[in-house]
């Protein structure tokens, strides 16, 4: 179809002659020559030509010209554009609005193409990074350089549980073979007895190995877990003989640590034995350095692998399974188990898995001591997975299970696990290693005070359960701070030691708070025998017959361990200040009461032998109020240095509800 022409493109040739004659003739018409008038003709000026003049004629030829450079010009510079795949999408759109051509329209289709070809790609992408990310613990490993952003089970773990970042290493040499040996001999000697992951034969065996290759400057079948053991023991050793934050045993560990992580790789490699032992090392690891890891994550990730290799049941083992390897999946699940409930209850937090979706019958007592021989009494690691398995019968049915179904007879029940765990104790063999004897008696101060403490589904505390409670709370506390002040460090006592004596401290600061229905400073000035079952346990201190002198002395070891404990881990500091505060006005109460108790004595006024005492409760304070129930909160340091609120310590709900 034929269009209209512009007139640009089409300028028209016939020329309108002016009024006055004008013959168009330049530089001046005829008729202004002849007149003289020359340089006035109107000739000469194209402002006043009219539209169709020749000057016009020659100013749309120009015009026209100007516009087809331009469009050749745009034509070539989209040509460069197209060939780079890289024009902007909103400047295709506008410039097809304008001009609807063949060239636009093939330039848009190849842009379509190129965004669907990236969005395709950025897709596979991310669908490959989630096949990753799900790895469990029966993938099959995986070489973690093919890629170069790989993702593996290691970097996904490390991930969730650390928090700051470690130092570089400041070399790359071995410590000398006497510190390593001494190191493991630690390490032998008072953990690896609690938590048998591996024989004693075998970790006796690597640092000579180790150290036999580095001299040769061979590699004999070194394996990365193999060096991931020798690291992780020899920073669990130095971190756990630390006494402060900065001395060297605690610079030494984060080296060591620092020197291990590279071949996490390789030793967290799902589906091996070696997978679960790994992540059991780095959670003892992180008991002693929670400013770097995270003890429930690491564990959590240890009870996914035990589950998804079918460690918590027996009945996958085959017909050909040993009783070696039996025992030693047995042994190496129940390490599993004795941690998950003992983070998770120094926590307030639920456990990995129930009792019920297990069925692991304990090891065979019998204990590879490194020399080819088995000893068969007192293997110490039987003792402590017993006990867990009571702590957490009692604590899956007072706290985890749905509290608005109350337990028919509370008391009773507390009263019944209470006597199995004092039958627990007077079983421990007779034979155990002493430094194991003082962690087991502590275990069972700790565990009757928060089986007796009130719970969700046993929020009554009877007069027995606070003269228990305060029992109890001064023989830990008293033994706790010969532990800390000890100038040697033997035992594997971690970080979540501290929080214990905060919680032991606050149960007693409550009691001394909250007498109960009856007078319960009568019972304790008197020393009043228990009417109600189980009886008291035996004292420490029955050379101070006045409990009001005991409650003090024993607030004052409270307050100096939490110091010494805040002088190796920051977080503690925090727990020290506020206990500071909490009795700040407790103290002053008792002296005042201790000294009118013994004028009273003095005095012996009264004829039925009772001694009048002063009002039972301290005066409501702003600190009292620090221990008003509030809902259980997840751990969290930050949020301890930002001062939080702290819960009812007499129940569940404040037991370690501190925001660490």
């Amino acid at each position: 179809m034929h269009t209209r022409s512009s007139f640009s493109h089409n300028p028209h040739l016939r020329v309108s002659r002016p009024p006055n004659q004008c013959d168009g003739k330049l530089p001046a018409c005829t008729a202004c020559e002849k007149a003289g008038r020359e340089k006035e003709c109107s000739a000469a000026s194209d402002q006043q030509f009219a539209r169709g003049k020749e000057r016009s004629w020659v100013a749309a030829l120009e015009a026209r010209v100007e516009k087809l450079d331009r469009r050749l010009n745009h034509a070539r510079s989209r040509k460069a554009s197209v060939a780079l795949h890289e024009s902007d999408d909103n400047t295709i759109a506008i410039e097809a609005a304008e001009r609807r051509d063949s060239l636009v329209d093939i330039t848009a289709a190849i842009h379509r193409k190129a965004a669907r070809t990236r969005e395709k790609a950025d897709f596979n992408t991310l669908v490959s990074d989630f096949g990753l990310l799900t790895v469990n613990a029966t993938t099959p490993g995986f070489d973690t350089q093919e890629s170069e952003n790989p993702m593996s089970f290691a970097r996904l773990v490390l991930a969730a549980a650390q928090h700051d970042a470690l130092p570089d290493p400041d070399t790359d040499e071995l410590p000398t073979q006497e510190v390593a040996e001494a190191k493991f001999r630690f390490y032998q000697d008072n953990i690896l007895p609690l938590y048998p992951l591996f024989s004693a034969a075998d970790l006796q065996a690597l640092v000579p190995k180790i150290y036999d290759d580095a001299d040769l400057g061979i590699l004999r079948g070194m394996r990365s877990w193999e060096y991931w053991l020798f690291w992780m023991v020899m920073a669990v050793a130095s971190a756990a003989q630390s006494k402060a934050m900065n001395d060297g045993n605690y610079y030494n560990a984060l080296q060591y640590v620092a020197r291990a992580l590279p071949y996490a790789d390789r030793a967290f490699i799902p589906g091996y034995t070696t997978q679960i032992q790994s992540l059991v090392l780095l959670t003892q690891y992180s008991m002693l350095d929670p400013a770097h890891f995270d003890s429930w994550h690491l564990i959590g990730f240890a009870c996914r692998a035990c589950i998804d290799l079918g460690f918590h049941k027996d009945h996958t083992f085959t017909q050909q399974s040993s009783k070696d390897t039996i025992d030693s999946r047995r042994r190496t699940f129940y390490c599993v188990y004795a941690l998950d409930r003992a983070i998770s209850m120094v926590h307030a937090r639920p456990f990995s898995f129930k009792d019920d979706d297990i069925s692991v019958r304990l090891p065979s007592p019998s204990v590879d001591n490194g020399s080819g021989q088995l000893s068969k009494p007192s293997d110490p690691s039987l003792p402590l997975f017993a006990l867990r398995r009571l702590q957490s019968d009692w604590y899956q049915t007072l706290v985890q299970t749905n509290p608005s179904d109350p337990l028919r007879d509370p008391v009773q029940y507390v009263w019944q696990k209470y006597r199995e765990t004092q039958k627990w104790s007077n079983e421990l063999p007779a034979d155990l290693p002493g430094r194991v004897r003082a962690m087991f008696d502590l275990e069972l101060d700790y565990s009757s005070v928060y089986l007796v403490v009130p719970s969700p589904r046993g929020p009554k505390l009877a007069d027995h359960g606070r003269l228990l409670i305060f029992e109890h709370t001064i023989r830990y506390l008293y033994k706790m701070h010969e532990v800390v002040k000890a100038s040697v460090s033997e035992g594997f006592y971690t970080y979540h030691d501290a929080l214990k004596v905060f919680f032991m401290g606050s149960q007693l600061v409550t009691v001394l708070r909250d007498p109960g229905d009856s007078d319960l400073w009568q019972s304790l000035g008197a020393v009043r025998p228990p009417q109600l079952q189980p009886p008291l346990p035996d004292r420490l201190d029955k050379h101070i017959t006045n409990n009001i002198t005991r409650s003090l002395l024993c607030l004052d070891k409270v307050n100096e361990t939490l110091k010494l404990y805040g002088e190796r881990w920051e977080q503690v500091k925090t727990l020290a200040g506020h206990f500071d505060r909490t009795t700040a006005d407790i103290k002053p109460y008792l002296e005042t009461r201790r000294d009118v108790v013994k004028n009273v004595i003095a005095r012996n006024t009264q004829k039925d032998g009772r001694h009048p005492l002063p009002q039972s409760r301290p005066p409501p304070n702003p600190s009292t109020l620090a221990y008003q129930s509030a809902p259980m909160s997840q751990h969290s340091a930050q949020q301890a240095n930002q001062g939080v609120s702290w819960g009812n310590s007499t129940g569940f709900q404040g037991h370690h509800n501190v925001q660490f």
